[in-house]
């Protein structure tokens, strides 16, 4: 009976404490911090050569209609309209 309650005792003690290996790190090391790199700038469709010419065609055409828009809004409070179908 004493030696079922060693091994049961040793089995229960292998789950609850941590491994003593050679692989373990030594209890006072920290890993070293992660060293943070500034975030890159975003690209353009123009700077990447593997975009479809859909897409650089759509961000073109978006470009220009805030062009347009910003246009529309310098000349309105001279009482002209530019741009408005009416």
């Amino acid at each position: 009976m004493t030696h079922a309650n060693a091994a049961l005792c040793t089995r229960a003690l292998r789950l609850l404490l941590p491994a003593s290996g050679r692989h373990r790190a030594p209890a006072g090391t920290r890993p070293p911090a992660p060293v943070e790199q500034p975030p890159a700038p975003p690209l353009s469709g123009e700077e990447i050569g593997l975009v479809r010419p859909y897409v650089v065609a759509h961000e073109t055409r978006l470009r220009h209609l805030r062009a347009a828009r910003r246009r529309t809004l310098r000349i309105a409070p001279r009482g002209l309209r530019i741009g408005v179908e009416r």
